[in-house]
């Protein structure tokens, strides 16, 4: 019996798109306001979800403070009121899109999780706006 089961947080960004390979022009054409040199933020919610057996000693798929704590660990500490551009290893060299963002997340937990889990990630940028990173 597979059963996904879920986590969502919160944390504050800033960032700016920008492809240091391209113009000035072309990034604003691209980015739009996005590429302001001076950065803008997000107030990002995150949900990142388990898929698994549930384990029949415990009943569950995975201890979800367990998650909490790990999410906490690998990404709020990092993320959570940074600028991803300047504050973050990270995204020194990756343009901090949505995407990135969330494949980064993914990648950042997949190595403490169990191999039997399914690890999927959704994060949203703005209400209407958002990614979905699987791995």
């Amino acid at each position: 019996m597979q059963v996904t089961v879920g986590r969502t947080e919160h944390f504050n960004a800033a960032h700016r798109l920008h492809n240091p390979a391209w113009s000035d022009e072309q990034n604003q054409r691209v980015f739009g306001k996005c590429n302001n040199p001076n950065y803008h933020g997000h107030n990002y919610n995150l949900t990142v979800r388990l898929t698994g057996e549930v384990d029949p000693d415990t009943g569950y798929v995975y201890d979800l403070k367990r998650l909490s704590d790990l999410i906490k660990r690998e990404i709020l500490d990092t993320f959570d009121h940074r600028n991803l551009n300047l504050d973050t290893e990270d995204f020194r060299t990756l343009n901090p899109t949505a995407e990135n963002i969330a494949r980064v997340i993914w990648l950042r937990l997949r190595p403490h999780l169990e191999s039997n889990l399914a690890l999927s990630v959704t994060l949203y940028e703005t209400d209407r706006n958002f990614v979905e990173y699987h791995g």
